[in-house]
């Protein structure tokens, strides 16, 4: 079971627009809502699903709006959690910001689209490149012609409509890896891992048929060939165009794309990485007065490799002042109101090594002993490079007009939470 109705409110508990599904809840026990939010609120107790005698609120925070789904059943909480999100993202999409402002200017659209996104408290179209097809923010004349509802939304591809023409067919792939690392105070990794995710742009006309594939070490071994670096993909999450059957059985990666932009599929990878860039740091304090940090920084990957807009933010004393800077490449600033040195490096080759100078005075040396020391963050995007080895090794192509389409692949390797603690 789902939702028996979908209400917005404002940050006063105000109902501003809602939608009843089903009937079989009283819509004034939403009334109940605030009053418990309050109270949980004073206990330090703030939980996701609240009830009020038989009925349950299950509700999000976005921006300064509540989104509260109720029913009295004993609903599916992920469905529901998962449909209050597509909510957001809908309406993102539509105004761009969501907030009450937004949905007190747009009534109509909002309605229209709660009408929608679910009937009888079940979900049902929630692609928004769909419903901008037939849900528009201009007022329309009613015409025959544009009363016929898209054929997507009564079709098994919901995801994509027929029809579609391009002049020049192409689709563009990017792997997107972001590193998380943990380095504790002696140099050690403590924990690290990769996420990932595969983006494709689809410009490809009708209703292509495309294969993906991977040099994944399950579907390697499946087949009997062991050849060449391959990679365990973990927490394998899919779009629903793909055909989830087909690669529980096979690996084949099959699918129907949606147009335009999207996400096809994420993973993570739990290996043992190697800091990409290297961050040794050394704190120097000089009679009771003032501070020097020399920080140095090496390219720990390959030297055909670039590190671009490369950003390594050093805490510094809160009460620290008149900073002087001297860098090797780049430039360093300080951010008072962060408590941190920020050096900017726009192009970090690989095997290259680089230093930072910070001179500051200490006014009140002693309260710095009271301070935790907070670990150094390093940002950066390396482009054509993956750490974890992951390859696109063929997308194919099929449509039943048998046109050619070109498949163009990028690979990014990026920060995540990367951090690297100091003795000091």
């Amino acid at each position: 079971m789902s939702a028996s109705a979908v209400f917005v409110l404002d940050l006063k508990g105000k109902v501003l627009i809602c939608r009843n599904y089903k009937g079989d809840v009283d819509m004034s026990e939403i009334d109940h809502f605030f009053s418990l939010l309050m109270q949980q609120e004073e206990e330090g107790l703030l939980c996701p699903v609240m009830s009020h005698g038989s009925v349950h609120f299950l509700w999000i925070k976005h921006s300064n709006l509540y989104l509260v789904a109720i029913t009295s059943k004993n609903s599916n909480a992920s469905l529901v959690y998962s449909f209050l999100y597509k909510l957001v993202e809908v309406f993102t999409e539509y105004f761009k910001e969501l907030e009450e402002e937004s949905i007190q200017d747009n009534f109509v659209v909002v309605y229209e689209l709660l009408d929608e996104l679910m009937d009888f408290g079940f979900p049902q179209t929630t692609d928004s490149k769909i419903l901008q097809e037939y849900i528009t923010q201009q007022g329309n004349k009613l015409e025959v012609a544009k009363t016929k509802v898209p054929t997507t939304v009564t079709n098994a591809v919901s995801w994509r409509s027929e029809g579609i023409k391009y002049k020049k067919n192409e689709v563009f792939i990017d792997v997107i890896e972001s590193i998380n690392v943990l380095v504790n105070a002696n140099g050690s990794v403590m924990s690290s891992d990769i996420v990932g995710s595969i983006k494709l742009k689809t410009m490809l006309s009708g209703m292509p048929e495309l294969r993906l594939g991977l040099n994944d070490r399950v579907l390697f071994a499946l087949t009997g060939r062991d050849k060449g670096k391959t990679v365990t993909m973990e927490d394998v999450k899919f779009h629903q165009c793909v055909r989830l059957s087909r690669f529980e059985s096979d690996r084949t990666i099959s699918f129907i794309p949606p147009d335009g932009e999207s996400e096809l599929m994420s993973y993570r990878i739990n290996t043992h990485v190697k800091p990409l860039i290297w961050i040794e740091s050394v704190i120097e304090k000089f009679s009771h007065s003032r501070v020097e940090i020399m920080v140095k920084a090496k390219g720990q990957f390959k030297k055909q490799s670039v590190a671009n807009n490369v950003e390594i933010r050093v805490p510094v004393p809160s009460d620290a002042d008149s900073p002087k800077f001297k860098t090797s490449t780049g430039h360093a600033k300080y951010v008072p109101e962060k408590n941190l040195v920020v050096w900017s490096i726009k192009s970090f080759p690989g095997g290259k090594e680089f230093l930072m100078r910070a001179h500051f005075g200490l006014p009140s040396v002693e309260n710095d002993e009271l301070e935790g020391r907070p670990p150094i963050t390093v940002k950066f995007e390396i482009p054509y490079f993956t750490v974890s080895g992951i390859q696109v090794r063929y997308m194919k192509i099929i449509e039943k007009s048998g046109y050619q389409a070109l498949p163009w692949v990028r690979y990014i390797t990026q920060s995540g939470d990367y951090q690297l603690r100091t003795n000091g």
